[in-house]
């Protein structure tokens, strides 16, 4: 496994337990805060104006998960669905896969590149989860560091819990949008403030955020599916996706990533016509 740093992030050391100062936060921000919608809302305005990255070569996913002592079943059920995320991109394009995950008190790992199931499921079988607290800062870290060092196309996050600073981890998105790495966060359960954390990432890096039922192997098959094939093959290859029979996840990804529509410009028109809805309602009052 390799050192999770700024400078070096290929070693086979453990990783450094402050990458950069003391990121690690226990305690929330309230979601209603002014100052943390500002500041996202900030971000997502600055990010709007840049010109999308083309991606090049391979596709390169970092595959990230909470390793903490209660995911065990999950790590087991994404270990024996991994494979999926090769197989589905065998038409969309190459693929390359990071594994990073975190656990204990300041642990926090990542891998070599694999670019087969086989390398990737020999790593994972080596992991065991233990007690601790989420540490995603660190892995939002590590993911703009590799980014900076070479294109990456995409981070996933598997996870049920945030137990740090919600502004700090906007923040950290932040960076990566401008390096423009999307992020998708698949949240097991439905506890609301993780669902508020993990959709601020999405929004802010032009990701996207899904929630899955525990234990359901069908949906987080799908959802791994969906990413890697945007990896490797961008939005195009996800679309080409979301109209096949198992394409319900990589459809909700596409219309997160799209964002809402914005009125057509017939609508537009009508509703800013001078005076139009005065007259109409004039007319209709006149006649009655």
């Amino acid at each position: 496994m390799s050192k999770m740093k700024i400078r070096s992030p290929s070693r086979d050391t453990p990783a450094d337990p402050k990458p950069v100062g003391s990121p690690i936060v226990t305690q929330d921000v309230k979601p209603q805060q002014v100052s943390e919608v500002n500041a996202v809302n900030a971000f997502i305005a600055k990010i709007k104006t840049l010109p999308p990255v083309i991606a090049e070569g391979r596709g390169r996913l970092i595959f990230a998960m909470d390793a903490t002592m209660s995911r065990q079943p999950s790590w087991d059920m994404a270990l024996s669905l991994q494979s999926g995320m090769f197989d589905a991109v065998r038409e969309a394009g190459g693929l390359d896969v990071q594994l990073v995950y975190f656990r204990g008190a300041s642990e926090c790992k990542s891998s070599t590149w694999k670019s087969n199931a086989e390398d990737l499921a020999r790593v994972m079988r080596q992991v065991n989860c233990e007690g601790g607290q989420t540490q995603i800062e660190r892995v939002l870290i590590h993911a703009a560091t590799e980014a900076r060092e070479k294109r990456v196309n995409a981070l996933v996050f598997v996870g049920d819990a945030v137990e740090e600073a919600r502004v700090a981890l906007a923040q950290r998105a932040g960076e990566l949008a401008l390096l423009g790495v999307p992020v998708f966060l698949f949240q097991e359960g439905r506890n609301p403030s993780v669902a508020a954390t993990f959709e601020t990432i999405a929004r802010v890096t032009r990701g996207a955020a899904c929630r899955f039922d525990a234990g359901s192997a069908q949906q987080l098959r799908d959802l791994l599916s969906a990413v890697a094939v945007y990896a490797a093959g961008g939005q195009a290859a996800l679309k080409k996706l979301s109209a096949g029979p198992n394409g319900r996840q990589a459809q909700l990804m596409l219309t997160q990533m799209q964002g809402p529509r914005a009125p057509d410009s017939a609508s537009r028109a009508k509703d800013s016509a001078p005076g139009a809805k005065d007259s109409a309602t004039r007319a209709k009052d006149k006649g009655s």
